[in-house]
């Protein structure tokens, strides 16, 4: 008889991040600069004593309205074979149907459909992008932490040497300011310290008009940049065409959208395709996604959550590229393996990580259901 689900542990933990954050969107007053971000684990145990272990999270608001969907819609889960993990997507999404397939309801999902891809993996015995047909052990990265708009140019170009000294690969800063001359002088300053060699990328976060981004676009160009990420509303597929076919650098988009549906029209607008597996709602979602991108000829670079997609991402058939953060570190037992401008797959099985003493401490809430 094939095993089942015999519980499923929701977990909100508060991740507090050691300095306030800003982009584009405080300096607008779109938003309040970022202090902490909260995180919704999944706990799936088996009859037979299997564990997996996956996570959502949040920026800002919107926490707690996944932890809620979560614990409304985990019952549905118990009995069934761990397994059959795109049918159990389903179910769940029809359990919350009136809601939506999309945004806290999906979001929700993502933590219990990670945790489930991670149960089979160790239950394979295998490492997560071994399981699902790894192309590469390894996947070139670039580092997002070091250079936001909160920071001056000096502490900014500090952060990027640090990050080249850990092994990180490439380097994005935020772009945005009220002041296009700040921006530019900022970005000018970071190639000329990196050299010409090292990857450079921008990031505006849907800060710019289409006039604007066209003229910082043609602006930056001189720069060599890997990509210009996010200059216009998510939702304006229509925008970022218009300036992928004006510009010689790539364009980037997708971290915003939380359904695959939603990104359908960025497939023929965008150079390169920025999906975040917990909010478009898991692995399955991720791996639909992924097979359309493919199909596009884009690049992937997932958003966010690298103890997540580095295995989405080495199971990619083109080059990828993974955003490394290290603000997660402290939730995890362990830490990804990063060297040559590359993060290393784990080859523990499944993620191959395990929760900390620390993300218990900073447990919120906490439910089981049996």
């Amino acid at each position: 008889m094939a095993d089942r689900i015999a519980g499923v542990t929701l977990s909100a933990v508060t991740l507090p991040l050691a300095t306030a954050i800003s982009d584009a969107k405080v300096l607008t007053g779109r938003q309040r600069p970022m202090t902490e971000v909260a995180f919704l684990f999944a706990e799936v145990r088996t009859a037979d004593g299997h564990e997996g272990i996956g996570f959502s999270y949040s920026k800002r608001a919107g926490g707690r309205a996944q932890f809620a969907h979560a614990r409304e819609v985990a019952p549905e889960l118990i009995g069934e074979d761990p397994s059959d993990i795109a049918r159990l997507w389903t179910k769940l999404v029809w359990a919350g149907a009136s809601v939506g397939r999309s945004g806290a309801s999906t979001q929700a999902i993502a933590a219990i459909d990670v945790a489930l891809w991670d149960l089979k993996a160790k239950r394979a015995g295998l490492p997560l992008a071994k399981l699902l047909g790894a192309h590469r052990d390894s996947v070139r990265c670039y580092d997002t932490s070091g250079g936001f708009l909160h920071a001056p140019v000096a502490e900014v170009l500090d952060n990027a040497s640090a990050a080249l000294a850990a092994g990180i690969g490439g380097i994005k800063i935020k772009v945005g300011h009220p002041s296009a001359a700040t921006d530019l002088a900022r970005v000018r300053a970071v190639r000329s310290h990196l050299g010409d060699d090292v990857p450079l990328m921008v990031d505006a976060n849907q800060q710019w008009d289409r006039a604007t981004a066209l003229r910082m676009g043609r602006a930056l160009e001189e720069l060599g940049l890997v990509w210009i990420e996010e200059p216009l509303d998510a939702y304006d597929a229509a925008g970022h065409g218009e300036l992928a076919r004006a510009l010689d650098t790539p364009i980037a988009s997708g971290e915003m959208l939380t359904s695959v549906g939603e990104h359908v029209a960025l497939l023929d607008a965008v150079d390169v395709l920025q999906p975040d597996a917990p909010r478009i709602g898991g692995i399955t979602q991720f791996l639909r996604l992924a097979a359309l991108a493919e199909h596009a000829h884009l690049t992937l670079a997932p958003h966010f959550a690298m103890e997540i997609h580095v295995h989405l991402a080495a199971a990619y058939p083109t080059e990828p590229w993974l955003e490394h953060f290290d603000w997660l570190h402290p939730l995890f037992e362990e830490r990804l393996e990063i060297g040559g401008g590359r993060i290393v797959v784990p080859t523990r099985p499944g993620l191959g990580v395990t929760l900390s003493e620390q993300a218990r401490a900073w447990t919120t809430d906490r439910v089981t259901v049996t």
